[in-house]
């Protein structure tokens, strides 16, 4: 079964709208413009219940099928932030905000689910109802968590929860699922290294040189990744910042590094987090000083339920042909807040196929219109398949 035909019939339409998200892109929990445009569209196409505010700005959107005896209710998520980079893609309808981008395709999540609410509330072809879930602060805010704690998944009864992202490098209408682990973990650490400042060069062996220490934590934790965790598993650590010093002949009594930690298994999790302490600790003390470290959890492991997966799967197969369909993809170490939907209920992430392109975050990233279409009948079939009609 090929893309619906009314949902290809959409693809002006939703190519318009993600091309004005794109030209006004919003950060983390400020998304006031796009939760507001999308909330209006809803009550336009005719959505038994929409609410805002879930999760601070998000959207919710209710469609209800034709018949209510199944008691199934679905809900399909797209999430609506960009990030903050200049923009360098050179479209026409490039980002009017100067340091704000949608370099993660966030507009077309959003434009393709608005898509599939379109089709859904004129045909109300299923049995059950169908949730529209639009989500503020993917990118590092936790919009998700914020969603599912303001009663996301208990007020509308959500039993099965579907998440979408587009993916450069998979051929363009392609799409890619797995039971399990599908994208890792994401944690911030901060290390604070303690020395005795000093004289750069009268007095440098009166001093404990902090930046030096710090200098030898950014080695030796690689060793955590290299001898700790098993080599069958996946775990990255990554210092990202180090910050030190007010001018060339001062020894600094204070280093700051910060970084992030990937894995995708919880145990795994566990250890680095207990071995970055140890390590930087002890590092610290052999050389004179000490280290404080600050270890914060952001987004689980995105683990789909296998029967979801599957589930997933079987509906992409419908649209694009069982050779377009991977339903064994490797894991990613990316991270996605979807990761707390999936805590809360069962379902899966899925990557629809975005053709060759610059990667996600790269700031002449462009989303590719031509997969519109297949991400809005994913979204319809889905609910289509899961809920039939009779």
């Amino acid at each position: 079964m090929p893309i619906v035909n009314r949902v290809a019939a959409l693809s002006d339409e939703m190519a318009a709208w993600r091309h004005d998200f794109h030209e006004n892109p919003e950060l983390l929990y400020e998304v006031h413009r796009t939760a507001g445009i999308v909330a209006d569209k809803l009550r336009e196409f005719g959505c038994d219940e929409v609410v805002t505010g879930i999760g601070r700005t998000g959207v919710v959107g209710v469609i209800r099928g034709r018949k209510s005896a199944s008691g199934k209710t679905i809900g399909l998520r797209a999430d609506m932030d960009a990030l903050p980079i200049m923009e360098t893609s050179g479209v026409p309808y490039a980002s009017k905000v100067p340091g704000k981008m949608h370099a993660c395709g966030h507009d077309g999540h959003t434009a393709m689910l608005l898509g599939a609410a379109k089709y859904l509330t004129e045909t109300r072809n299923f049995d059950g109802t169908a949730v529209v879930i639009f989500q503020p602060a993917e990118e590092g805010g936790g919009g998700g968590k914020a969603m599912v704690e303001d009663g996301l998944m208990t007020r509308w009864n959500i039993q099965e929860v579907y998440g979408m992202h587009n993916m450069p490098g998979l051929p363009e209408g392609h799409f890619a699922t797995t039971p399990g682990a599908m994208l890792a973990s994401s944690d911030n650490i901060q290390i604070t290294v303690h020395g005795k400042g000093g004289h750069a060069g009268a007095g440098p062996h009166k001093s404990v040189d902090s930046v030096l220490i710090g200098s030898q934590i950014v080695g030796a934790l690689q060793s955590i990744v290299a001898r700790n965790v098993d080599p069958l598993k996946s775990a990255v650590i990554s210092i990202t910042q180090f910050h030190s010093g007010t001018a060339f002949n001062i020894i600094p009594e204070i280093a700051e590094l910060g970084g992030t930690v990937r894995t995708l298994d919880p145990e795994v999790r566990d250890l680095v987090e207990r071995r970055i302490g140890e390590v930087a600790e002890s590092v610290a003390r052999a050389y004179g000083g000490s280290a404080e470290t600050k270890y914060t959890r952001m987004y689980p492991v995105t683990m789909n339920h296998a029967r979801e997966a599957g589930l997933a799967a079987d509906v992409a197969r419908d649209i694009v042909g069982a050779d377009r369909v991977n339903d064994k993809f490797i894991p990613m170490m990316g991270a996605e807040d979807f990761s707390f939907m999936l805590e809360a209920r069962p379902g899966a992430m899925v990557l629809v196929g975005m053709g060759d392109g610059n990667e996600c975050h790269h700031p002449a990233y462009v989303f590719n219109d031509n997969i519109l279409g297949h991400g809005a009948s994913f979204w319809a079939r889905l609910v289509e398949t899961r809920m039939p009609a009779g």
